[in-house]
């Protein structure tokens, strides 16, 4: 008889060594592997752009290592079985804030795809965040050069997402004013040449790059 898995609180990930990156996603405990440096490069100038538009704003953007725990109803802290470490989260209540990260839902998120997260970025994660309720959920994919996008609908569910081309600029839902130049995002020889606008056309990929 298969024996049930554990399942691990915020308690017990607290207990863990400090040099380990996991998280948690109902209870199950996932490793991090360290990112590469392509992907390390995406994720900075990123956050770069973003922290730079909120800056003297309400909201505050924040980078991995950055715990956001997610509870299901009123568990206290050592019961939450949801701790995640988005690549960006961008949160507006500062109630939301303490020494820890973030309790709560951010207001968005990103997360840049590598080999060893994308699955569980675009199928458990996803599902996680929609359940919360993050409004906006950007999924940037480094090697495909395009950025997915998925924002809650009326009934609070994530339709079918925007896929854009990353080039030229992007609009985020949330900060309409805010637009993620690309080329700069971009500019690591390290990281692969986007494909042609016929290949992404193909792919059915947005070939507007100022499309929000």
């Amino acid at each position: 008889m298969l024996k049930p898995k554990p399942v691990f609180t915020y308690a017990d990930y607290c207990d863990w060594p400090e040099d380990e990156r996991w998280e948690l996603i109902d209870g199950e405990a996932y490793a991090m592997a360290a990112p590469s440096r392509a992907h390390q490069t995406v994720v900075g100038e990123l956050f770069v752009q973003i922290s730079l538009f909120l800056r003297g704003k309400p909201c505050r953007p924040f980078i991995a290592p950055f715990d956001v725990r997610l509870p299901d109803h009123q568990e206290t802290d050592d019961e939450v079985t949801t701790v995640v470490q988005p690549d960006i989260t961008v949160i507006c209540d500062p109630k939301k804030l303490d020494e820890r990260g973030c309790r709560g839902t951010p207001d968005w998120v990103i997360e840049v795809l590598s080999p060893s997260t994308a699955t569980r970025d675009q199928l458990e994660k996803l599902a996680v965040y929609e359940r919360a309720g993050v409004g906006e959920f950007w999924l940037v994919h480094p090697t495909d050069h395009v950025a997915t996008i998925y924002t809650l609908d009326a009934n609070h569910r994530y339709g079918k997402p925007a896929v854009h081309e990353t080039r030229g600029t992007l609009a985020s839902r949330l900060f309409p004013e805010l637009l993620i130049d690309w080329g700069l995002v971009f500019t690591d020889p390290v990281i692969p040449p986007s494909p042609s606008p016929a290949t992404l056309a193909a792919q059915g990929v947005s070939a507007d790059p100022t499309s929000g």
